[in-house]
């Protein structure tokens, strides 16, 4: 099995093979998807500020942000002993949770547009910044 790692400034996939990897001085690694993300590395640029971002629609309310269908993604670096049903379990819960994460994104997001076309809750989200 391939890791597939994360862009470090854009989130995208990052397959094996493709992509650039900055090791800094201190050991710690970069990878990114394109030369596009690189060079707004170099350049220091914040991720959250570039509107083609991940962190960027996360930080902005655009996508959904916490969901507990979140916790399977995170990488677990205990090897498991190779068991043919553990990895059929595993295959079928990939599936079921991205189905769940799928319609909890949908539901974000047509509910999103719901709340922004209110006048209301526009002049709530000015009264909450004062």
């Amino acid at each position: 099995m391939v890791r597939i790692e994360r862009c470090y400034f854009c989130s995208s996939p990052v397959y094996p093979g493709h992509g650039i990897m900055f090791v800094r001085n201190d050991c710690k690694t970069f990878r990114f998807c394109r030369s596009k993300c690189h060079k707004a590395f170099k350049k220091k640029k914040n991720p959250r500020k570039a509107k083609w971002t991940k962190a960027f629609r996360k930080s902005h309310s655009k996508e959904l942000t916490v969901d507990s269908a979140f916790e399977f993604e995170k990488k677990r670096h205990v090897p498991v002993k190779y068991q043919r049903k553990l990895w059929e379990k595993t295959v079928d819960a990939i599936q079921r949770v991205e189905k769940i994460k799928q319609r909890r994104q949908d539901r974000f997001v047509k509910n999103r547009s719901v709340l922004f076309k209110n006048p209301y809750y526009n002049v709530w989200l000015v009264c909450e910044s004062m």
